[in-house]
């Protein structure tokens, strides 16, 4: 009997396949190097920027960049904790909590940007860029400002690159994000280098125009990825990594229980959680015969699906109320 209590017992605590816990293992190097190098770009950044908003904004998103890699550090650390009487379902949020705060902050700094870099267009403020002597030459800070740009766009486009694949196969959002805005830096550093150029030749708006539009960018970022936090916190239907489609494994599981000749009809409720999955299954059989074997059976194949169905719950009903008629 205790063995078959186990068998339903919520895992909560969820160990990757061998395959993809490697898949892990490269993301947590690539993120400690988007780490130190992000760090590093910020320093560079900050002593090159003088009085350019179009610098000074590129150097904001930087260090706002940096949350991502260093969220999902932190929660590695605390994901995959075992369940207790206080977390019942574990600590798997940690990632949907990590992606909400990086993306909140990415709005805020928007419209702090936009604000600072607008205001200082219309006060017709006009950017200075000097020149320094290295070894007796005089050189225009313009061209080592550039020079800073490239360096922290370039290395970014192929961690984000690299980054991408591996967050497909982990369903990891705060991956996802963080590979994709670095894949997006290019835009950024291109924006600001115009900036700086037309304030060399002269055009003294090009600098907070630049800015603005940078500004922009990191607005419509922001509130995308802050809505798509937002909905998994208050679980909505598994979506894709880009939240713009139901997951497949929704449809995939229904289908499943669909076929079953013991089952009349199904009822499915999915919500995520992090990586992971939790669904519960209502099922209306068509008779009690033999109706706990065939539970368990469809348990433990559905588990077999992917390795994101962590938690499955099936639960017999007579008939379906008029808020399970609502799901799938």
């Amino acid at each position: 009997m205790a063995e078959q209590k186990n068998k339903f017992k919520p895992t909560a605590q969820q160990e990757l396949p061998p395959a993809l816990q490697k898949v892990f293992d490269q993301a947590t190097t690539l993120e400690w190097i988007t780490v130190i190098y992000i760090a590093s770009v910020i320093v560079v950044m900050m002593l090159t920027m003088q009085s350019s908003q179009a610098m000074k904004a590129t150097w904001l998103e930087d260090v706002l960049s940096i949350i991502p890699g260093i969220s999902f550090l932190v929660a590695r650390r605390f994901y995959n904790r075992p369940p207790n009487e206080q977390f019942p379902f574990g600590y798997h949020r940690c990632y949907s909590i990590a992606f909400q705060l990086g993306a909140f902050a990415l709005l805020f700094l928007g419209l702090f940007l936009f604000y600072d870099s607008f205001s200082t267009l219309l006060k017709e403020e006009h950017p200075t860029i000097g020149s320094i002597t290295i070894w007796g030459h005089r050189i225009w800070m313009g061209w080592i400002m550039i020079a800073a740009l490239l360096y922290s766009c370039i290395p970014s486009i192929f961690l984000g690159q690299k980054k991408l694949p591996l967050s497909d196969k982990l369903h990891n959002k705060i991956l996802f994000t963080d590979a994709h805005t670095q894949q997006a830096d290019w835009q950024t550093a291109m924006a600001a280098i115009v900036g700086i150029l037309g304030v060399g030749l002269g055009f003294w708006w090009a600098d907070s125009a630049a800015a603005c539009f940078i500004s922009i960018s990191i607005i419509i970022d922001g509130f995308q990825r802050l809505k798509g936090a937002v909905e998994d916190l208050i679980d909505q239907v598994p979506t894709n990594l880009e939240n713009s489609k139901k997951h497949p494994l929704v449809e995939k599981t229904y289908r499943y229980f669909d076929k079953q000749s013991w089952v009349k009809e199904v009822r499915i409720r999915m919500r995520e959680a992090g990586e992971i999955f939790f669904t519960e299954v209502f099922v209306v059989p068509k008779s009690m015969d033999k109706l706990f074997e065939n539970m368990e059976a469809a348990h433990d194949e559905v588990r077999k699906l992917d390795w994101k169905m962590h938690d499955v719950v099936i639960i017999p009903v007579r008939e379906f109320s008029e808020e399970l008629d609502e799901s799938k």
